[in-house]
């Protein structure tokens, strides 16, 4: 018997990290107007081309069946689960999730089931899963496990910036208005996930000093809490991801990968977007 775990396709773990460490992932899928596709399926490129062609996808959770078998052929092996999904403020996967494990605990009385709101999304929530997975080849117990990863969430921090504010804007979470404004003053806000709710950090002019802002935050919070891991982010602009991490490491004596972020999380910033997602040594006083 183990502790097995999983997540949903929004961690946007590595793929060979993931199987290096037997994490399963859920996929999340995006819903254009003739077709429902797993994120997991469609790159970024051809999502984008889609999405100019044909309008703004829906996105959506797994549904109940999906979450019905992957648990059931987990704990029908004898092994426990531990879920962590995105924020039950940014999808239903959370909850979904939650009721399907009570129905599946009344058919299996002996499985142990916990499950964790991981408060936000991309590698942020990535680190969490992957924190677990480790734990769990250390032959740590389910129950603290969860503890390992709820203390790794409070670690952690995810910062980043769109390329403009139109994508924001398409996907409802600006209005109109204040996007029009902000691309015409170019000013671009640096974003962050606070309370399992995106959020604004910051807001300067442009991007190139955003993304100095950015870098400011992480030095800071080395400084105050000392990193553990850290990845960059990007949508389509992997260029730009590199400077970045080549400007991070001339600071910073880190390990640092470039991780895309896929359809799901990226209908909401557009490609161009990037940001950094990384844990610490203490806890982040946010």
């Amino acid at each position: 018997m183990s502790v097995k775990i999983l997540t949903d396709s929004t961690s946007y773990i590595d793929e060979k990290l993931r199987k290096e460490l037997g994490i399963q992932i859920i996929p999340l899928y995006v819903s254009f107007k003739d077709e429902s596709i797993k994120e997991t399926e469609m790159s970024n490129k051809e999502f984008y081309e889609r999405m100019e062609k044909g309008g703004i996808p829906l996105t959506s959770q797994p549904s109940l069946g999906e979450l019905y078998d992957i648990m059931v052929e987990t704990v029908s092996k004898g092994d426990e689960l531990l879920a962590v999904f995105l924020s039950s403020d940014m999808s239903g996967t959370y909850h979904s999730a939650c009721g399907v494990r009570d129905r599946v605990l009344g058919e299996y009385k002996d499985a142990k089931i916990q499950i964790i709101d991981a408060r936000s999304n991309s590698m942020q929530l990535g680190f969490a899963a992957i924190v677990a997975a480790r734990a769990g080849k250390d032959g740590k117990s389910i129950d603290e496990i969860v503890e390992i990863v709820k203390h790794n969430i409070k670690r952690s921090r995810f910062v980043f910036i769109p390329d403009n504010l139109e994508y924001l804007k398409k996907g409802g979470r600006i209005g109109g208005g204040a996007a029009l404004i902000g691309n015409l003053l170019k000013i671009i806000p640096i974003l962050t996930v606070k309370h399992g709710k995106t959020s604004i950090l910051k807001k300067v002019r442009t991007k190139a000093k955003a993304i100095n802002e950015m870098i400011n935050q992480v030095l800071e919070d080395e400084l105050k809490y000392s990193i553990k891991e850290i990845i960059v982010h990007h949508i389509n602009c992997y260029d730009q991801a590199k400077e970045l991490t080549k400007r991070l490491k001339a600071q910073l004596d880190h390990k640092i990968d470039i991780v895309d972020i896929g359809p799901v999380i990226g209908v909401h910033v557009g490609p161009g977007a990037i940001g950094i997602a990384y844990y610490t040594e203490d806890e982040i006083e946010n």
